[in-house]
């Protein structure tokens, strides 16, 4: 799975000269927490939601109302965006994505393409992704199987559930440890109990 299956385009963005309170009001209309800063295509920057909670005057501030209002009202975006901004490209891989804001402790990635921005992709995204993986909206009856892990094992299973005319919908495997494995998958077919009821009086260990 690659980012370009996954994230959002066309994408909502600034201009470097666009102000924060006109950041903030394109925020709250489009329901997003984080907007590229793109100047002739080319990403020159990124603000989140956060970064302008921050930069939000404390109770202690000296500042009048009016004087905060205005300062709001004129102060350019690119006075206050990231400048260093972590991308990715459409091809790359789903999970390293994952990684890259994983290890930069970001929320989400500009997606770049020959140098111009061509989407975005967030956390939510990567949830999706994740949901997809594990067959969360696939058809079907979920059923988790333990078992050693084993060359051998998937066709052997594959062989008793095709015996019962049932497709596997999707699967997913996580290791458990060095010897033991959990394989989650959806059934589906009309004969998805008997084909589960199969695997059991085989001796897989169904959950």
């Amino acid at each position: 799975m690659y980012v370009k299956n996954f994230m959002s385009t066309p994408v909502v963005s600034v201009s470097p000269n666009d102000t924060i309170a006109d950041t903030l009001a394109l925020m709250r209309e489009k329901q997003i927490n984080r907007m590229p800063v793109v100047d002739k295509g080319k990403v020159v920057g990124l603000v989140t939601d956060g970064d302008l909670r921050e930069i939000s005057p404390s109770p202690a501030t000296t500042l009048s109302i009016f004087e905060l209002n205005y300062l709001v009202a004129k102060t350019a975006i690119r006075e206050v965006a990231v400048k260093h901004v972590i991308s990715c490209t459409p091809n790359t891989k789903i999970e390293d994505a994952a990684l890259l804001m994983r290890e930069h402790k970001i929320g989400g990635l500009p997606v770049v393409e020959d140098g111009q921005l061509v989407g975005i992709i967030t956390q939510t995204d990567i949830f999706d992704a994740f949901l997809d993986t594990l067959g969360f909206r696939s058809p079907g009856q979920r059923v988790v199987v333990e078992t050693k892990d084993e060359v051998g094992v998937i066709s052997d299973m594959s062989a008793i559930i095709k015996g019962y005319n049932v497709n596997i919908a999707s699967l997913a495997l996580f290791h458990r440890s060095n010897t033991m494995v959990q394989i989650l998958a959806r059934l589906n077919g009309e004969q998805a109990t008997e084909a589960i009821n199969a695997l059991k009086a085989k001796g897989y260990q169904i959950e």
